[in-house]
């Protein structure tokens, strides 16, 4: 349509192991489209853990590349250069599910200036929580000091005052996942002490898969379509 609006975008990343499969979120997005004037942001599902099944921990390493780079640089870049999304960071959201969404929010607390909106769908508490030992060495070269202030929480509480003011997220569990439901109260919690406006919300009767990711997106959709100016009037 050569009248066609810009659009907010949304760059969601995938669970580890996994592969950027955009069918979840184009489902939810394509429900939202039809109850608001055919309206949806543009959606872009990078892989943020290349091959063989490494988990590169959202961090640029010499083990595994530069994964950190690629998200918020080189993804963030072309679509600036080649979609037609609205500009404005204030209409971007930074989303992400199991390992994307604990890269999601790593990503949200570290570069503020580029995202103002998060949603994290039974996210780890920290990139690399699954093997923090083979983390710290493989891609921190045994720093532990350096892995302890890329996680999300420790990132924040380092901020100035203020930092993440006008930032809105939600985060999300399966009611039946409980590791998972200590990872998103506790990151919700330090997010809602700096100031982000935060929903918490648990998937009824979900686990960690399946309905959890489904009803996770719905429930963040619910809230970001009136911050994104989607929502029908």
């Amino acid at each position: 349509m050569a009248d066609a609006p810009a659009l907010p975008l949304v760059i969601m990343m995938m669970g580890h192991p996994g592969n950027p499969d955009p069918s979840y979120i184009a489902g939810v997005l394509d429900d939202f489209a039809s109850k608001n004037n055919g309206l949806a942001p543009i959606v872009i599902v990078p892989d943020q853990l290349g091959p063989d099944g490494n988990d590169p921990a959202c961090a640029d390493s010499q083990a595994y590349g530069n994964a950190e780079t690629y998200v918020t640089k080189d993804v963030v870049d072309w679509a600036k250069q080649n979609l037609h999304i609205l500009q404005d960071p204030e209409y971007w959201v930074i989303a992400g599910y199991s390992n994307g969404g604990g890269c999601a929010v790593k990503y949200l607390a570290k570069y503020p200036d580029q995202w103002k909106n998060l949603i994290d769908v039974s996210g780890e508490p920290f990139p690399g929580s699954e093997d923090p030992g083979s983390v710290t060495t493989t891609i921190y070269g045994g720093d532990t000091a350096a892995f302890e202030a890329a996680k999300p929480i420790n990132i924040m509480k380092a901020a100035p005052s203020g930092t993440y003011d006008g930032m809105t997220a939600v985060f999300t569990a399966g009611s039946e996942d409980p590791t998972y439901i200590q990872a998103a109260t506790d990151v919700s919690s330090e997010a809602q002490a700096v100031g982000i406006t935060v929903t918490y919300y648990e998937v009824p009767g979900a686990g960690h898969v399946g309905d959890a990711l489904t009803g996770g997106l719905q429930e963040g959709f619910t809230v970001m379509y009136p911050v994104l100016g989607l929502s029908a009037r």
